[in-house]
């Protein structure tokens, strides 16, 4: 989670130019990764790159507003939460 507060939420939820629309959907995407584990973490991250109804929609939303968007993630994620993490999180 660290990594997501890092390069993503925690820029939309301090910004005073994020909607309250978007702060809303990060609060909500925060509140469905801390109900999983470090696997099911990694597994909702890869739906939402792939695109699901809501999450195209979000990051739309995301990048209209100006910020990061798991996309721009990517290439970091999959070097750090690859399954050798998994195996020793």
């Amino acid at each position: 989670m660290t990594f997501l507060h890092e390069r993503i939420f925690d820029r939309i939820l301090e910004s005073s130019n994020a909607s309250e629309n978007l702060k809303r959907g990060v609060r909500y995407t925060i509140m469905r990764l801390e109900e999983r584990d470090a696997e099911g973490m990694v597994q909702y991250y890869w739906s939402a790159i792939i695109g699901t109804e809501r999450s195209v929609s979000f990051a739309a939303r995301m990048r209209q507003e100006g910020f990061t968007r798991f996309e721009e993630a990517i290439d970091e994620f999959r070097l750090r939460f690859n399954d050798r993490f998994l195996k020793n999180p």
